[in-house]
Formats: C-alpha cells, structure tokens, sequence
C-alpha cells in the first residue's frame, strides 16, 4: 500500500480513506459488505487478526470489553464472548444510548455465541447500559479506515469512535491507561501526518492485523472527554445521551460552552486579523465549485442580484481539509453557492448564496455536519446578523 507521505503535500484524511477504499476494491481483499466505501471496511482474513487478541495479555486480563459493532470485528466480539467476559457493543449512531450489553442465553454453544456476536445478535441478545452502571472498561477494540505504526487513526469521518470514547472518559468508564486496540488488514496500515490529528481523534495502542500485532507506544494524549463547543443543538437532538451528560458536567462545574453560545462569542472577535469585512470577502476571486478557478462571466451575478446575496460562514473546518472536499461535501448536500471563498488555513470558508431563504436552508443542511472528523461551525456571516 503507498504510504500517505506519497499522496503529496498537504493530503488529506479524505484522500487517505479513498485511498486505501480504492486499494482494497482494486486487490480483492475488501468482503462483504461491499463496496468498502465510506465504511470501516471488512477485509479477507479479520478473523484471522482478530485471533491475534488471544495473545495480547491485557486481553487476557480484562473483564469488560468494548467492541464496535463494524464487520471486521465480529469475531474480536465472538472472542470475547467465549472468553466469558462482558462485551459492551456502542448504540447505532449513538440513538438510545452509549452501550449495549450483550447477554448470551444460558448454556449458550459456540454456535450461538457467533450468532451474538452478529449485527443481528446484538440486536436480539442486548440490554441498554445507562450511565449509572459505573461500568469499568478493561480494553477498547474499535475500527479503522487507517492507522499508522505511531498509532494515529482515521476512521470513516463520522467521528463515532471518536464520541464515544470522549463520553466512557466523562462517565468514569475509561482511564488514560486503558488500552485501545484496532483490526485493521496490512494494507491499511499507512503513513498519517500528525498534522492532520485534532484534540478529539482516538489514537490506538496495539494495531492487529493478519500477519503482525504492532505495538505503537503511542504518547499522544487520548480525548479527555467532549469538547462541547463541537457539539451543536441538532446533535444534541440526534445524540440525546449528550443532553444528560452535559447536565452532569455542568453540575461538575466544567465548561459546557456548546457550539452555537460559542459562535456567539466568537461574534464578537474579528474574523481574522487584520478583520475583513464583507466587502472584502465580496470582492475575493470566486471560486468554480467544480475546479477551484475564477468563474466565467456567465457565472457571476450581476450587481442587482448581489444586491440580495447572503453569505454564509463556515467554520471549524479541519486543517488537512482542502477546499475539493468542501465542494464535494456542499454537491452531497445541495448546498452549492454562487461563490465560494475559501479560507482554509484559517479553518473557515464563505458561501454566497441568492438570498437569506436559501442561505438558511443550507445552513439547516449542513448544521451539526460531521466534515474530514470535525463538526461544522455554520451561520450567517456577521454583517448579517
């Protein structure tokens, strides 16, 4: 597999995932469920890197398991089901809950305990576990798009993993010790710069896949817990677990600042230094949402219709993010302006868009966003507000 170091300067997480997607489909070595794309991709011998815990001795330490629900870790489930310990399984998407915990009928066979260890055993054989169980997690197995040797991970850009590791550390279910282990095929194993990584990425100690256990002595701090001014008030909706434990940080006496009372403050703080204004953001060179270049004349608005523009501001954007992948994220969205100012090594871009109808439409769209791991800061432009 070509090391990310070869990708050229400036790669992004994006173009590490689509990558090795790309790499996996190519060389056959993807299983179902395909196409691998814009999933932690099953690959032909997980069952075989999943064995590799067996010698792992904090595996066979630990009485509490964490595994995520993803293909390639269905036997790392099976394991640890039949090493009679107690596998937590995360909630889909984080719904109903932060873990489920998986309860094999009594006497239950080998045979059966595949079936628990299946999407549909979690399904049919779990209980919820509510932030009161003061469960202790032992070990953490979770999925990988990508990792490198340093044990910095890209997972599929949904920042799930993510999450819920930030939520075991503000329920006391983790401790900076414990361990974090990842499946993962030889090929997904790749160079990551670390410049890509933020405060909130999941790094991994122990890298298995089918020919090598891979020891990362990774020092870089693991999340210490949410970073709530990521979190807007639709994830807040989506991700109703997230309500209850910022009543309890909040209680604690911690800084529970959320996204959008962030973006208040940050009203008040020049956009940039020295602080352009929205005359000069107007008179920026436009950017073509399908080649990055000034656009036709066609294309540009007359002045009678930029008369009515509204802008938007977009922020927290990653700074491996290129502005392709912010094209590409506003096409999936509907979300495609008349310009396109882009201000990456700020962390921000400007949309203009025909009118404030259609610019709080696409703010509505893309709020709450997950985009290359980060959550979208969107809003109308300051001048506007």
């Amino acid at each position: 597999m070509e090391p990310a170091s070869r990708l050229g300067a400036g790669v992004s997480k994006q173009e590490i995932r689509e990558k090795i997607w790309d790499y996996m489909e190519a060389q056959n070595i993807a299983d179902f469920p395909r196409p691998v794309h814009h999933r932690i991709p099953n690959f032909k011998g997980s069952s075989h890197a999943a064995e590799r815990l067996l010698h792992l001795q904090e595996f066979k330490i630990s009485r509490t398991i964490k595994v995520n629900p993803d293909a390639p870790q269905k036997n790392a489930r099976f394991l640890a089901l039949e090493g009679r310990k107690t596998l937590l399984v995360p909630t889909p998407r984080l719904r109903s809950g932060l873990f489920n915990k998986i309860v094999p009928p009594p006497g239950a066979t080998k045979e059966i305990l595949r079936k628990c260890a299946t999407s549909q055993g979690v399904k049919n054989y779990s209980v919820p576990i509510g932030l009161d169980s003061r469960v202790l997690v032992d070990l953490i197995v979770v999925g990988s798009v990508a990792v490198s040797e340093k044990g910095w991970r890209i997972g599929k850009g949904e920042g799930y993993a993510d999450m819920e590791y930030a939520m075991m550390v503000s329920m006391g279910a983790v401790r900076k010790e414990t361990p974090v282990v990842t499946i993962v095929h030889d090929c997904q194993v790749t160079d990551i710069p670390e410049e890509l990584l933020g405060d909130h990425d999941l790094t991994v100690d122990y890298i298995l896949t089918p020919t090598r256990v891979i020891v990362t002595e990774c020092t870089r701090p693991k999340p210490q817990g949410i970073i709530w001014s990521m979190i807007s008030d639709e994830m807040m909706e989506r991700i109703p677990i997230l309500k209850n434990l910022h009543f309890r940080e909040k209680q604690a006496g911690k800084d529970i600042t959320l996204q959008k009372e962030h973006l208040k403050h940050l009203k008040t703080i020049p956009i940039q230094a020295p602080l352009q204004n929205t005359d000069q953001i107007a008179s920026s060179r436009p950017v073509d949402m399908d080649h990055a270049a000034p656009l036709d004349k066609e294309c540009v608005t007359s002045k009678k219709e930029s008369s009515s523009v509204t802008t938007v501001y977009v922020g927290n954007i990653p700074k491996d993010a290129r502005v392709s992948d912010l094209k590409r994220t506003l096409r999936e969205h509907n979300a495609v302006p008349l310009r396109l100012n882009w201000q990456g090594a700020q962390g921000r871009a400007f949309l203009d868009y025909k009118d404030q109808s259609a610019a709080e439409s696409v703010i509505s769209s893309l709020r709450g966003l997950s985009f290359n791991g980060n959550t979208l800061w969107v809003n109308l432009a300051k001048k506007q507000k």
